[in-house]
């Protein structure tokens, strides 16, 4: 049949081929995602972010994490039931609920997508935050969930970011708040120029020289530390590979043909075992990252990594019950928009609008009381 013939010569390279069925069914994925993020964006975001933010920032959190954690979830149900990802784990038993620093290394775009397989096993995928380069907030819709989820952008140049990723941090203090703050050591996916560029640097500078990964950035991972230590329970250092090599696009995993198996490989490490000092926690980061250049040596030889675990697998109900829900609520609210009274489209519009200039200008808004108590201390100093 002709709808099953491969689009382009490529295909022979991934796990399956692209076909026209499979690239309509991609399409029809990519659409319900962008209107289902966009729905939930415009009609929710006001109401958890904005009102609930003047009330109390950890109820706002709370909001944001569980109805956009359910929007999360479509995508490791989209990874595993409908792509038939295989998603390997190993190392440590990972505890339930516990607040993180995650470290990966980076092979492609879209691994971080793949942490919320375990993020989401582990109750934690509505509190999932990235450190990201700033150009990914540009994104249409999708740059505006990263603002309302309180991702941080940053334009990996230190003297730029320093300011910002510890303001951020600060507020992220809060033991009660749950949090998995994920981080890039590495600061870009992996390449063979850019590994050839590493590999140099390295030697000239006396540090490893690694083949499978780049050499990681410290200065970010101990802002991270000095911030957070006295609230995380640990850190877990997660390395990241494909099966036969094949590191999937953004394209491969909407249109589900890469990759047949991710494996994850996790190690918890307290965070009372992290060195405090700058210079020996930077020392335990590149220590970490040669590690991980041997596990994914390793890997080459053997395709799997040691002492794999066996986690829950997804529900299927749960997955057709999220879909539904969702897929429900856009339905309802696109029709509403489109055919109802006009508060609805104001609404939209006003939502549109505080939405493109929050994440453009990166505003966050804090509880009514400490603007009074700003007013309040201003006030004083004037009188003084």
């Amino acid at each position: 049949m002709d709808a099953l013939r491969p689009l382009n010569s490529d295909s022979r390279l991934k796990h399956r081929p692209l076909t026209h069925v499979r690239f309509l069914m991609g399409v029809i994925c990519f659409v319900m995602f962008l209107s289902t993020a966009f729905i939930c964006l415009v009609y929710l975001a006001p109401l958890a972010v904005v009102l609930l933010s003047l009330v109390s920032k950890r109820c706002s959190r709370k909001a944001v994490s569980f109805f956009f954690g359910i929007w999360l979830s479509m995508w490791p149900y989209l990874f595993e039931k409908i792509n038939k990802t295989k998603v390997v784990f190993s190392g440590d038993k990972i505890p339930m609920k516990e607040r993180v620093l995650l470290i990966a290394n980076h092979r492609t775009e879209v691994d971080w997508m793949f942490l919320w397989d375990l993020a989401l096993r582990k109750g934690r995928l509505g509190c999932i935050k990235y450190i990201l380069k700033r150009s990914l907030m540009k994104l249409p819709i999708f740059g505006w969930g990263f603002h309302i989820l309180e991702f941080i952008p940053v334009e990996r140049n230190w003297e730029i970011d320093e300011q910002i990723l510890y303001h951020k941090l600060s507020t992220f203090k809060d033991p009660e708040d749950p949090l998995w703050l994920a981080l890039f050591p590495e600061g870009t996916d992996y390449t063979e120029k850019k590994s050839e560029a590493s590999q140099k640097f390295a030697a000239e500078v006396g540090l490893p020289v690694l083949t499978n990964v780049l050499l990681p950035r410290t200065k970010g991972f101990y802002a991270c530390l000095l911030a957070l230590r006295g609230s995380l329970d640990a850190v877990y250092d997660m390395t990241i590979a494909y099966k036969n090599h094949q590191c999937p696009s953004f394209r491969d995993i909407v249109f589900g043909i890469d990759p047949s198996e991710v494996h994850l490989h996790v190690r918890r490490i307290p965070i009372e075992e992290i060195p405090v000092s700058e210079t020996k926690a930077s020392s335990w980061l590149v220590d970490r990252f040669q590690m991980k250049d041997q596990l994914l040596s390793d890997f080459m030889v053997q395709g799997h990594f040691p002492n794999q675990v066996k986690e829950q697998e997804l529900s299927t109900f749960k997955c057709l019950f999220t879909f539904t829900v969702v897929v429900s609520f856009t339905a309802m609210f696109v029709y509403l928009t489109l055919f109802s009274l006009i508060w609805f489209k104001l609404y939209v519009g006003l939502s549109c609008a505080y939405l493109a200039i929050a994440t453009s200008f990166n505003l966050q808004l804090m509880p009514l009381k400490y603007y009074v108590k700003a007013i309040y201390s201003k006030i004083e100093q004037k009188r003084e």
